[in-house]
Protein backbone atom coordinates (compact mmCIF):
# COMPACT_ATOMS: atom_id res chain seq x y z
CA UNK A 1 0.00 0.00 0.00
CA UNK A 2 0.97 3.68 -0.32
CA UNK A 3 3.08 5.11 2.47
CA UNK A 4 2.37 8.34 4.27
CA UNK A 5 4.99 10.19 6.29
CA UNK A 6 5.81 13.59 7.67
CA UNK A 7 9.22 15.08 7.04
CA UNK A 8 10.33 13.33 10.25
CA UNK A 9 9.02 9.98 9.00
CA UNK A 10 6.00 9.56 11.31
CA UNK A 11 2.51 8.87 9.97
CA UNK A 12 0.11 11.81 9.60
CA UNK A 13 -3.51 12.21 8.57
CA UNK A 14 -3.07 15.48 6.67
CA UNK A 15 0.12 16.90 5.14
CA UNK A 16 3.62 15.48 4.95
CA UNK A 17 4.88 13.13 2.22
CA UNK A 18 3.00 10.34 0.50
CA UNK A 19 4.54 7.79 -1.83
CA UNK A 20 2.81 5.91 -4.64
CA UNK A 21 3.73 4.05 -7.79
CA UNK A 22 1.62 6.49 -9.83
CA UNK A 23 -0.03 9.83 -9.08
CA UNK A 24 -2.87 10.86 -11.39
CA UNK A 25 -3.94 14.50 -11.42
CA UNK A 26 -7.62 14.99 -12.23
CA UNK A 27 -10.69 12.78 -11.74
CA UNK A 28 -12.00 13.17 -15.29
CA UNK A 29 -12.41 10.45 -17.89
CA UNK A 30 -8.75 9.97 -18.74
CA UNK A 31 -7.63 10.15 -15.12
CA UNK A 32 -10.17 7.60 -13.89
CA UNK A 33 -9.48 5.13 -16.71
CA UNK A 34 -5.73 5.46 -16.19
CA UNK A 35 -6.02 4.92 -12.44
CA UNK A 36 -8.41 1.96 -12.78
CA UNK A 37 -6.06 0.26 -15.25
CA UNK A 38 -3.13 0.73 -12.89
CA UNK A 39 -5.03 -0.37 -9.78
CA UNK A 40 -6.22 -3.51 -11.54
CA UNK A 41 -2.56 -4.52 -11.82
CA UNK A 42 -2.10 -4.21 -8.07
CA UNK A 43 -0.03 -1.02 -8.11
CA UNK A 44 -0.51 1.87 -5.68
CA UNK A 45 -2.26 4.78 -7.39
CA UNK A 46 -3.92 7.93 -6.14
CA UNK A 47 -6.05 10.49 -7.98
CA UNK A 48 -5.70 14.03 -6.67
CA UNK A 49 -8.72 16.18 -7.51
CA UNK A 50 -9.08 19.91 -6.83
CA UNK A 51 -12.86 19.74 -6.32
CA UNK A 52 -14.45 18.60 -3.06
CA UNK A 53 -15.90 15.10 -3.14
CA UNK A 54 -19.47 16.35 -3.53
CA UNK A 55 -18.56 18.27 -6.71
CA UNK A 56 -16.19 15.75 -8.32
CA UNK A 57 -17.41 14.66 -11.75
CA UNK A 58 -19.34 17.89 -12.37
CA UNK A 59 -17.81 19.04 -15.65
CA UNK A 60 -19.14 21.27 -18.43
CA UNK A 61 -19.70 19.11 -21.48
CA UNK A 62 -21.94 18.81 -24.51
CA UNK A 63 -23.02 15.43 -23.07
CA UNK A 64 -22.79 13.68 -26.46
CA UNK A 65 -20.83 10.43 -26.33
CA UNK A 66 -19.56 9.18 -29.68
CA UNK A 67 -18.34 5.59 -29.71
CA UNK A 68 -20.55 4.61 -26.80
CA UNK A 69 -20.38 0.94 -27.74
CA UNK A 70 -16.65 0.57 -27.18
CA UNK A 71 -14.91 1.49 -23.92
CA UNK A 72 -11.83 0.13 -22.12
CA UNK A 73 -12.52 -2.82 -19.83
CA UNK A 74 -10.98 -1.25 -16.72
CA UNK A 75 -14.26 0.68 -16.28
CA UNK A 76 -16.59 -1.23 -18.61
CA UNK A 77 -19.53 0.14 -20.51
CA UNK A 78 -21.91 -1.57 -18.09
CA UNK A 79 -20.55 0.66 -15.31
CA UNK A 80 -21.41 3.90 -17.15
CA UNK A 81 -24.61 2.88 -18.95
CA UNK A 82 -26.90 4.21 -16.18
CA UNK A 83 -25.75 7.70 -17.25
CA UNK A 84 -27.02 7.19 -20.83
CA UNK A 85 -30.21 9.25 -21.07
CA UNK A 86 -30.84 9.25 -24.84
CA UNK A 87 -29.66 6.47 -27.15
CA UNK A 88 -32.03 7.33 -30.01
CA UNK A 89 -29.78 10.03 -31.50
CA UNK A 90 -28.47 8.98 -34.91
CA UNK A 91 -27.73 12.20 -36.82
CA UNK A 92 -26.60 15.78 -36.62
CA UNK A 93 -28.95 18.58 -37.62
CA UNK A 94 -27.14 21.65 -38.97
CA UNK A 95 -29.20 24.82 -39.13
CA UNK A 96 -27.88 27.32 -41.70
CA UNK A 97 -29.98 30.49 -41.47
CA UNK A 98 -28.04 32.37 -44.16
CA UNK A 99 -29.01 29.70 -46.69
CA UNK A 100 -32.47 29.08 -45.20
CA UNK A 101 -31.42 25.44 -44.96
CA UNK A 102 -31.40 22.57 -42.51
CA UNK A 103 -28.91 19.79 -43.20
CA UNK A 104 -29.29 16.34 -41.63
CA UNK A 105 -25.97 14.51 -41.41
CA UNK A 106 -25.74 10.85 -40.35
CA UNK A 107 -23.43 10.01 -37.46
CA UNK A 108 -21.58 6.71 -37.93
CA UNK A 109 -21.41 4.29 -35.01
CA UNK A 110 -23.21 4.28 -31.68
CA UNK A 111 -24.07 7.64 -30.16
CA UNK A 112 -25.59 8.50 -26.79
CA UNK A 113 -26.43 11.68 -24.94
CA UNK A 114 -25.55 11.35 -21.28
CA UNK A 115 -26.03 12.95 -17.90
CA UNK A 116 -22.43 14.13 -17.59
CA UNK A 117 -22.46 14.60 -13.83
CA UNK A 118 -23.88 11.12 -13.27
CA UNK A 119 -21.34 9.71 -15.73
CA UNK A 120 -18.57 11.51 -13.82
CA UNK A 121 -19.69 9.93 -10.55
CA UNK A 122 -19.90 6.48 -12.13
CA UNK A 123 -16.35 6.53 -13.50
CA UNK A 124 -15.08 7.68 -10.10
CA UNK A 125 -16.98 4.76 -8.55
CA UNK A 126 -15.43 2.43 -11.14
CA UNK A 127 -11.91 3.62 -10.38
CA UNK A 128 -12.57 3.21 -6.63
CA UNK A 129 -13.81 -0.35 -7.16
CA UNK A 130 -10.55 -1.13 -8.94
CA UNK A 131 -8.58 0.04 -5.89
CA UNK A 132 -7.77 3.69 -6.64
CA UNK A 133 -7.29 6.04 -3.71
CA UNK A 134 -8.92 9.48 -4.09
CA UNK A 135 -7.75 12.71 -2.49
CA UNK A 136 -10.32 15.46 -3.01
CA UNK A 137 -9.96 19.17 -2.30
CA UNK A 138 -6.31 18.87 -3.36
CA UNK A 139 -4.78 21.69 -5.41
CA UNK A 140 -1.49 21.12 -7.22
CA UNK A 141 1.06 23.88 -6.66
CA UNK A 142 4.22 22.51 -8.26
CA UNK A 143 5.83 19.53 -9.99
CA UNK A 144 9.06 18.01 -8.66
CA UNK A 145 11.94 16.82 -10.85
CA UNK A 146 15.31 15.26 -10.07
CA UNK A 147 18.71 16.41 -11.36
CA UNK A 148 18.22 14.46 -14.61
CA UNK A 149 14.91 16.18 -15.35
CA UNK A 150 12.73 13.16 -14.53
CA UNK A 151 9.40 14.09 -12.94
CA UNK A 152 9.29 12.62 -9.43
CA UNK A 153 5.98 13.87 -8.04
CA UNK A 154 3.92 16.92 -7.18
CA UNK A 155 3.57 19.48 -4.41
CA UNK A 156 -0.02 20.22 -3.41
CA UNK A 157 -2.28 21.65 -0.77
CA UNK A 158 -4.88 19.21 0.51
CA UNK A 159 -7.69 20.61 2.62
CA UNK A 160 -5.46 23.51 3.55
CA UNK A 161 -2.41 21.36 4.44
CA UNK A 162 0.75 21.20 2.27
CA UNK A 163 1.49 17.68 1.07
CA UNK A 164 4.15 16.12 -1.17
CA UNK A 165 3.26 13.23 -3.45
CA UNK A 166 6.24 11.15 -4.56
CA UNK A 167 5.76 8.77 -7.48
CA UNK A 168 7.59 6.96 -10.25
CA UNK A 169 5.04 8.29 -12.75
CA UNK A 170 2.82 11.37 -12.81
CA UNK A 171 -0.15 11.16 -15.20
CA UNK A 172 -1.48 14.60 -16.08
CA UNK A 173 -5.23 14.50 -16.55
CA UNK A 174 -5.69 18.07 -15.32
CA UNK A 175 -7.49 19.28 -18.44
CA UNK A 176 -6.94 21.97 -21.05
CA UNK A 177 -3.96 24.27 -20.55
CA UNK A 178 -2.89 22.13 -17.60
CA UNK A 179 -1.12 23.98 -14.81
CA UNK A 180 1.32 21.09 -14.46
CA UNK A 181 2.77 21.80 -17.89
CA UNK A 182 3.67 25.33 -16.77
CA UNK A 183 5.66 23.84 -13.90
CA UNK A 184 7.65 21.09 -15.65
CA UNK A 185 10.99 21.82 -17.31
CA UNK A 186 10.62 20.08 -20.69
CA UNK A 187 13.86 21.46 -22.16
CA UNK A 188 15.44 18.04 -22.74
CA UNK A 189 12.19 16.21 -23.55
CA UNK A 190 10.15 15.79 -26.73
CA UNK A 191 6.97 16.92 -24.92
CA UNK A 192 4.99 19.36 -27.08
CA UNK A 193 5.31 22.92 -25.77
CA UNK A 194 4.01 24.60 -28.93
CA UNK A 195 0.77 25.35 -27.10
CA UNK A 196 -1.10 28.64 -26.72
CA UNK A 197 -4.54 29.72 -25.52
CA UNK A 198 -5.57 30.65 -29.09
CA UNK A 199 -5.59 26.91 -29.93
CA UNK A 200 -8.39 26.37 -27.41
CA UNK A 201 -12.06 27.21 -27.15
CA UNK A 202 -14.20 28.27 -24.25
CA UNK A 203 -17.54 26.58 -23.79
CA UNK A 204 -20.62 27.62 -21.85
CA UNK A 205 -23.64 25.41 -21.40
CA UNK A 206 -26.96 25.25 -19.61
CA UNK A 207 -29.23 22.27 -19.01
CA UNK A 208 -32.82 23.39 -19.51
CA UNK A 209 -36.20 21.74 -19.01
CA UNK A 210 -38.94 22.45 -21.57
CA UNK A 211 -42.70 21.91 -21.28
CA UNK A 212 -43.25 19.73 -24.35
CA UNK A 213 -41.02 17.16 -26.09
CA UNK A 214 -38.89 18.69 -28.85
CA UNK A 215 -39.41 17.39 -32.38
CA UNK A 216 -35.67 16.79 -32.87
CA UNK A 217 -35.01 14.53 -29.87
CA UNK A 218 -33.19 12.07 -32.18
CA UNK A 219 -30.64 14.66 -33.36
CA UNK A 220 -27.71 16.77 -32.22
CA UNK A 221 -28.52 20.31 -33.37
CA UNK A 222 -25.77 22.74 -34.41
CA UNK A 223 -26.05 26.34 -35.55
CA UNK A 224 -23.48 29.05 -36.31
CA UNK A 225 -23.53 32.19 -34.20
CA UNK A 226 -23.71 35.64 -35.73
CA UNK A 227 -19.93 35.67 -35.43
CA UNK A 228 -17.80 33.19 -37.37
CA UNK A 229 -15.80 32.17 -34.31
CA UNK A 230 -18.74 30.59 -32.48
CA UNK A 231 -21.35 27.87 -32.75
CA UNK A 232 -24.44 26.88 -30.79
CA UNK A 233 -25.54 23.38 -29.86
CA UNK A 234 -28.77 21.78 -28.66
CA UNK A 235 -28.27 18.20 -27.43
CA UNK A 236 -31.40 16.44 -26.10
CA UNK A 237 -30.66 14.43 -22.96
CA UNK A 238 -34.35 13.49 -23.05
CA UNK A 239 -37.17 14.88 -25.21
CA UNK A 240 -37.75 17.58 -22.56
CA UNK A 241 -34.27 18.05 -21.00
CA UNK A 242 -31.86 19.77 -23.36
CA UNK A 243 -28.17 20.60 -23.04
CA UNK A 244 -27.84 23.98 -24.77
CA UNK A 245 -24.45 25.50 -25.23
CA UNK A 246 -21.97 27.66 -27.04
CA UNK A 247 -18.37 27.18 -28.10
CA UNK A 248 -16.05 30.00 -29.15
CA UNK A 249 -12.33 30.63 -29.60
CA UNK A 250 -10.63 32.07 -26.54
CA UNK A 251 -9.65 35.25 -28.36
CA UNK A 252 -13.33 36.22 -28.76
CA UNK A 253 -15.46 38.24 -26.38
CA UNK A 254 -17.44 35.67 -24.35
CA UNK A 255 -20.31 37.80 -23.13
CA UNK A 256 -21.32 38.92 -26.60
CA UNK A 257 -21.38 35.31 -27.77
CA UNK A 258 -23.33 34.10 -24.75
CA UNK A 259 -25.94 36.71 -25.64
CA UNK A 260 -26.17 35.07 -29.09
CA UNK A 261 -27.12 31.83 -27.34
CA UNK A 262 -29.70 33.48 -25.11
CA UNK A 263 -31.20 35.32 -28.08
CA UNK A 264 -31.50 32.10 -30.06
CA UNK A 265 -33.20 30.35 -27.13
CA UNK A 266 -35.70 33.20 -26.82
CA UNK A 267 -36.54 32.91 -30.52
CA UNK A 268 -37.27 29.15 -30.39
CA UNK A 269 -40.95 28.42 -29.66
CA UNK A 270 -40.10 25.03 -28.15
CA UNK A 271 -38.10 26.80 -25.41
CA UNK A 272 -40.97 28.99 -24.21
CA UNK A 273 -41.12 28.87 -20.38
CA UNK A 274 -37.91 26.78 -20.27
CA UNK A 275 -36.35 26.31 -16.83
CA UNK A 276 -32.58 26.37 -16.35
CA UNK A 277 -31.39 23.43 -14.19
CA UNK A 278 -27.61 23.84 -14.39
CA UNK A 279 -24.95 26.25 -15.71
CA UNK A 280 -21.25 25.65 -16.23
CA UNK A 281 -18.28 26.69 -18.36
CA UNK A 282 -15.04 25.05 -19.44
CA UNK A 283 -12.14 25.15 -21.90
CA UNK A 284 -11.47 22.55 -24.58
CA UNK A 285 -8.83 22.00 -27.27
CA UNK A 286 -9.64 22.86 -30.86
CA UNK A 287 -6.21 21.86 -32.11
CA UNK A 288 -4.29 18.77 -33.16
CA UNK A 289 -3.15 16.32 -30.44
CA UNK A 290 0.22 17.06 -28.87
CA UNK A 291 3.08 15.86 -31.08
CA UNK A 292 4.48 14.12 -28.01
CA UNK A 293 2.74 13.87 -24.65
CA UNK A 294 5.52 12.10 -22.74
CA UNK A 295 8.59 13.08 -20.76
CA UNK A 296 10.67 11.10 -18.24
CA UNK A 297 8.28 10.15 -15.43
CA UNK A 298 5.38 12.11 -16.97
CA UNK A 299 2.47 11.39 -19.35
CA UNK A 300 -0.35 13.78 -20.35
CA UNK A 301 -3.78 12.38 -21.21
CA UNK A 302 -7.17 13.58 -22.46
CA UNK A 303 -7.72 17.32 -22.73
CA UNK A 304 -4.27 17.89 -21.19
CA UNK A 305 -2.82 16.44 -24.42
CA UNK A 306 -5.54 17.80 -26.77
CA UNK A 307 -7.19 14.41 -27.32
CA UNK A 308 -10.40 15.96 -28.68
CA UNK A 309 -11.96 15.92 -32.13
CA UNK A 310 -11.18 19.53 -33.12
CA UNK A 311 -14.26 19.88 -35.34
CA UNK A 312 -16.93 18.43 -33.04
CA UNK A 313 -15.42 18.83 -29.56
CA UNK A 314 -16.03 15.13 -28.84
CA UNK A 315 -13.43 13.77 -26.44
CA UNK A 316 -14.88 11.28 -23.95
CA UNK A 317 -14.04 8.02 -25.73
CA UNK A 318 -10.60 9.26 -26.81
CA UNK A 319 -9.84 10.31 -23.24
CA UNK A 320 -10.82 6.88 -21.92
CA UNK A 321 -8.42 5.14 -24.30
CA UNK A 322 -5.68 7.69 -23.67
CA UNK A 323 -5.97 6.87 -19.96
CA UNK A 324 -5.73 3.15 -20.67
CA UNK A 325 -2.75 3.50 -23.02
CA UNK A 326 -0.87 5.77 -20.61
CA UNK A 327 -1.45 3.36 -17.75
CA UNK A 328 -0.36 0.30 -19.73
CA UNK A 329 2.85 1.96 -20.88
CA UNK A 330 3.55 3.18 -17.33
CA UNK A 331 2.99 -0.34 -15.96
CA UNK A 332 5.43 -1.82 -18.50
CA UNK A 333 8.02 0.86 -17.78
CA UNK A 334 7.72 0.32 -14.02
CA UNK A 335 8.14 -3.41 -14.55
CA UNK A 336 11.34 -2.75 -16.53
CA UNK A 337 12.61 -0.46 -13.78
CA UNK A 338 12.92 2.92 -15.55
CA UNK A 339 10.23 5.36 -16.68
CA UNK A 340 12.29 7.03 -19.39
CA UNK A 341 10.83 8.88 -22.35
CA UNK A 342 11.75 5.99 -24.62
CA UNK A 343 10.19 3.47 -22.23
CA UNK A 344 6.74 5.09 -22.57
CA UNK A 345 7.09 6.23 -26.19
CA UNK A 346 4.62 3.62 -27.43
CA UNK A 347 1.93 5.72 -25.74
CA UNK A 348 2.47 8.36 -28.44
CA UNK A 349 2.38 5.84 -31.28
CA UNK A 350 -0.80 4.22 -29.98
CA UNK A 351 -2.54 7.59 -29.70
CA UNK A 352 -1.54 8.62 -33.22
CA UNK A 353 -2.60 5.27 -34.64
CA UNK A 354 -5.97 5.20 -32.86
CA UNK A 355 -7.19 8.77 -33.36
CA UNK A 356 -4.33 11.30 -33.26
CA UNK A 357 -3.59 11.31 -36.98
CA UNK A 358 -7.28 11.61 -37.83
CA UNK A 359 -7.71 14.53 -35.44
CA UNK A 360 -4.65 16.29 -36.89
CA UNK A 361 -6.15 15.98 -40.38
CA UNK A 362 -9.49 17.32 -39.13
CA UNK A 363 -7.70 20.32 -37.66
CA UNK A 364 -6.72 21.28 -41.20
CA UNK A 365 -10.39 22.08 -41.87
CA UNK A 366 -10.48 24.27 -38.76
CA UNK A 367 -7.52 26.16 -40.19
CA UNK A 368 -9.32 26.42 -43.54
CA UNK A 369 -12.37 28.04 -41.94
CA UNK A 370 -10.33 30.86 -40.38
CA UNK A 371 -9.48 32.22 -43.83
CA UNK A 372 -13.02 32.55 -45.22
CA UNK A 373 -16.18 34.52 -44.55
CA UNK A 374 -19.00 32.78 -42.70
CA UNK A 375 -21.42 33.19 -45.62
CA UNK A 376 -19.02 31.41 -47.97
CA UNK A 377 -18.58 28.52 -45.55
CA UNK A 378 -22.29 28.10 -44.89
CA UNK A 379 -23.08 28.18 -48.60
CA UNK A 380 -20.46 25.52 -49.20
CA UNK A 381 -21.77 23.35 -46.38
CA UNK A 382 -25.37 23.56 -47.58
CA UNK A 383 -24.27 22.51 -51.08
CA UNK A 384 -22.23 19.44 -50.10
CA UNK A 385 -23.94 16.03 -49.75
CA UNK A 386 -24.54 15.00 -46.14
CA UNK A 387 -22.60 11.74 -46.48
CA UNK A 388 -19.41 13.56 -47.48
CA UNK A 389 -19.71 16.03 -44.59
CA UNK A 390 -20.26 13.16 -42.15
CA UNK A 391 -17.25 11.29 -43.51
CA UNK A 392 -15.06 14.38 -43.27
CA UNK A 393 -16.17 15.22 -39.71
CA UNK A 394 -15.35 11.80 -38.32
CA UNK A 395 -12.66 10.25 -40.54
CA UNK A 396 -10.56 13.30 -41.41
CA UNK A 397 -11.10 12.79 -45.14
CA UNK A 398 -13.88 12.30 -47.68
CA UNK A 399 -14.08 10.96 -51.21
CA UNK A 400 -14.83 13.77 -53.66
CA UNK A 401 -15.11 12.61 -57.27
CA UNK A 402 -15.54 14.68 -60.46
CA UNK A 403 -19.34 14.34 -60.53
CA UNK A 404 -19.60 15.49 -56.91
CA UNK A 405 -17.34 18.46 -57.65
CA UNK A 406 -19.58 19.52 -60.52
CA UNK A 407 -22.79 19.00 -58.53
CA UNK A 408 -21.43 21.00 -55.60
CA UNK A 409 -20.15 23.76 -57.87
CA UNK A 410 -23.55 24.18 -59.54
CA UNK A 411 -25.31 24.50 -56.17
CA UNK A 412 -22.64 26.92 -54.92
CA UNK A 413 -22.52 29.38 -57.79
CA UNK A 414 -20.71 32.48 -56.57
CA UNK A 415 -18.50 30.55 -54.14
CA UNK A 416 -16.36 28.65 -56.63
CA UNK A 417 -13.02 29.94 -55.37
CA UNK A 418 -13.85 28.67 -51.88
CA UNK A 419 -14.72 25.27 -53.37
CA UNK A 420 -11.48 25.12 -55.35
CA UNK A 421 -9.46 26.05 -52.25
CA UNK A 422 -11.29 23.39 -50.23
CA UNK A 423 -10.43 20.66 -52.74
CA UNK A 424 -6.78 21.67 -52.64
CA UNK A 425 -6.87 21.73 -48.85
CA UNK A 426 -8.50 18.31 -48.81
CA UNK A 427 -5.58 16.84 -50.76
CA UNK A 428 -3.12 18.32 -48.28
CA UNK A 429 -5.16 17.02 -45.34
CA UNK A 430 -4.95 13.53 -46.87
CA UNK A 431 -1.17 13.89 -47.19
CA UNK A 432 -0.99 14.95 -43.56
CA UNK A 433 -3.08 11.95 -42.48
CA UNK A 434 -0.68 9.66 -44.37
CA UNK A 435 2.28 11.34 -42.68
CA UNK A 436 0.81 10.65 -39.24
CA UNK A 437 0.62 7.01 -40.32
CA UNK A 438 4.42 7.12 -40.35
CA UNK A 439 4.73 8.46 -36.80
CA UNK A 440 8.15 7.35 -35.47
CA UNK A 441 8.40 4.30 -33.23
CA UNK A 442 11.05 5.91 -31.01
CA UNK A 443 12.20 9.42 -30.02
CA UNK A 444 15.16 9.05 -32.41
CA UNK A 445 13.00 9.70 -35.48
CA UNK A 446 10.82 12.36 -33.91
CA UNK A 447 12.65 15.50 -35.01
CA UNK A 448 12.74 14.44 -38.67
CA UNK A 449 9.06 13.45 -38.64
CA UNK A 450 8.14 16.76 -37.03
CA UNK A 451 10.11 18.77 -39.60
CA UNK A 452 8.42 16.99 -42.50
CA UNK A 453 5.00 17.57 -40.90
CA UNK A 454 5.77 21.28 -40.50
CA UNK A 455 6.63 21.48 -44.22
CA UNK A 456 3.17 20.09 -44.99
CA UNK A 457 1.61 22.63 -42.65
CA UNK A 458 3.41 25.45 -44.49
CA UNK A 459 1.74 24.27 -47.70
CA UNK A 460 -1.63 24.26 -45.95
CA UNK A 461 -1.18 27.83 -44.73
CA UNK A 462 -0.10 28.94 -48.20
CA UNK A 463 -3.07 27.24 -49.88
CA UNK A 464 -5.70 28.51 -47.46
CA UNK A 465 -4.21 31.92 -46.75
CA UNK A 466 -4.80 31.25 -43.04
CA UNK A 467 -2.56 32.59 -40.32
CA UNK A 468 -0.24 29.93 -38.87
CA UNK A 469 -1.87 28.18 -35.92
CA UNK A 470 1.28 26.61 -34.46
Amino acid sequence: MATQETDAGTPTAGGGTRTYDVVVVGAGTSGCYAAATIANEGLDVVIVERKPEAEAGHIACGDALKGASNFPKSIPKSQIEPAFTNTDVDHGRFEIPAENAVLDIPVPGELAVIDRWKYGRLIIEGAEKAGTEFHYDTVVKDVTQDETGRVTGIEAVRQGEPVTYEADVVIDGAGSLSLLQDKVDFEDATFDTNVSYSQFSSAYREVVEVDEPVEWSDALVFKPTQRSAGYLWYFPRTPTEINVGLGFQMNEEPMELVEDLKRDIRNRPEFKNATVKDKLGAALPTRRPYDSAVAPGYIAVGDAAAHVNPTTGGGIAGAAYAGQYAAEEAIDALSDGAVTEEAVWDYNTRIMDHFGGRYAALDVYNIFTTAYELDDLMALMSAMPAEQISEALYSGSAEIGPFLKLKTAIKSFGHWKTIYDLYQTKQLADELLDHYGDYPDSPAGFETWQSQRDDLMDQIYETTGAEPKY
